[in-house]
């Protein structure tokens, strides 16, 4: 059985004729990847090297070279919250804190027990002028207070109950089938 969907493995297979080298669709595929299975497992790296025509071993470097893939379970949401110099001087430090208690954990490694959030400090992500800032379901926010971060918390639990990517609906007609979402209506999802 495949770990990746059928239009998950079809919309990777796209990607390298976006690209001019056929390499440079590997990180956009492995996010795919991880975005329906919410962390990339062995067997999910090896379908996307296949469906790349790529050595799985190149798939795998680029895998657990960068930060943003994950080779074990995190929340359904992840905070990165930037904890570099600009961040750490206008607050980072109890931003993180602050986190930490609204999702109820004390590690980076840990998932809260609804399974909903898990956070991680990362280095500058490149919005200093607003700084303390956040990267959270591929959108950024910036200006960060306890109380925008209790307002998210509590809008993303409340919204927990809509399907997403990687879960499965049950049509009415009684087929198995998984919702398809493009990148472009993702983009277009965090622009707005």
């Amino acid at each position: 059985m495949s770990a990746l969907s059928a239009h998950v493995l079809d919309e990777i297979k796209e990607l390298p004729a976006k690209y001019p080298q056929p390499r440079s669709a590997v990180m956009p595929a492995l996010d795919l990847a991880q975005e329906e299975l919410g962390h990339l497992t062995p067997e999910a790296m090896s379908e996307v090297a296949v469906a790349l025509q790529l050595d799985p071993g190149y798939v795998e470097g680029v895998a657990t070279f960068y930060s943003l893939f994950h080779l074990d379970p995190v929340g359904k949401h992840r905070f990165y919250v930037c904890t570099n110099l600009s961040c750490m001087l206008r607050g980072a430090n109890e931003i993180v804190d602050h986190v930490k208690q609204s999702i109820g954990v004390t590690q980076p490694e840990q998932v809260s027990a609804d399974g909903l959030f898990s956070y991680e400090e990362v280095e500058c992500l490149g919005a200093c002028e607003f700084a303390p800032m956040m990267r959270l379901d591929h959108k950024y926010h910036y200006d960060l207070t306890p109380e925008k971060i209790n307002n998210v918390v509590a809008q993303l639990r409340k919204t927990s109950l809509l399907p997403t990517r990687g879960e499965v609906a049950r049509s009415a007609g009684g087929e198995i089938q998984a919702p398809k979402k493009t990148r472009a209506v993702r983009q277009k999802k965090a622009d707005a």
